[in-house]
């Protein structure tokens, strides 16, 4: 990723922390010679002193079959919003984006078919970060209905030895045009350009833009969407 260095994010709780505040990431490696990418919900940890990501993917995924000793690269991706030239001192100026955005890279193991454990506490991470609740519901099925939907995936862990964030938040402007521009995005429907408009507010004060919390959205989390109860099923069809 190209980052400016006018644009680098590197402090590394702060990283963390977008990571685990975005869990809906990126996986991208390549099968037979070709890149691949699959979008996927994961946890992110420090295990045994290194940053690990967990995951899993459908066993029809070809991705699945390509992942055990790759190197791979996972993208969390954050608040982001188109920002108008209007907002600008100068005429002499042209629309643009800002955003902010991690890259995870490292090399990729799958845990064995036959370890159900270890599938086990990989579900219970996946549950505990995006419903808790759900736990006592997945313990209460059967365990042939849970040893069949486990044994449709693949589950993987990266352990992350390059890790890279950019969060592009007008820093090339005047404080009174970033002031602008975030007043413009707060102002917003939409949740992504409100969150960029929390990140450069944060920025502006001296602290992380890896905005997490809230979210500013319209979507209220741990409830029912569309008379659902299953966003949380730990089994995403990817």
């Amino acid at each position: 990723m190209y980052v400016p260095a006018a644009h680098r994010f590197d402090d590394a709780d702060a990283l963390r922390a977008f990571m685990r505040g975005h869990p809906f990431a990126l996986l991208t490696s390549q099968v037979e010679g070709e890149p691949f990418a699959t979008h996927l919900p994961v946890t992110v940890a420090d295990h045994a002193g290194s940053l690990r990501i967990r995951g899993h993917l459908a066993r029809a995924n070809p991705h699945a079959a390509a992942l055990d000793g790759a190197t791979a690269l996972v993208v969390f991706g954050g608040p982001h919003a188109y920002v108008s030239p209007r907002h600008y001192d100068s005429r002499s100026s042209v629309p643009t984006w800002n955003y902010i955005a991690v890259h995870a890279g490292g090399m990729v193991r799958t845990l064995a078919a036959t370890d159900v454990p270890a599938h086990e506490a990989l579900l219970a991470e996946l549950i505990a970060a995006h419903e808790p609740a759900y736990q006592a519901k997945w313990d209460g099925l059967s365990e042939r209905y849970r040893l069949g939907m486990m044994r449709g995936i693949v589950a993987f862990e990266l352990e992350v030895t390059r890790l890279h964030g950019k969060a592009k938040l007008s820093q090339n402007k005047s404080a009174a045009e970033r002031r602008r521009i975030a007043a413009a995005l707060a102002r917003s429907a939409g949740a992504g350009d409100r969150g960029t408009a929390a990140a450069m507010r944060a920025l502006e004060h001296g602290e992380s833009p890896a905005w997490t919390a809230e979210r500013e959205s319209t979507e209220d989390t741990g409830q029912e969407v569309d008379g659902r109860d299953d966003v949380a099923c730990p089994f995403p069809h990817d």
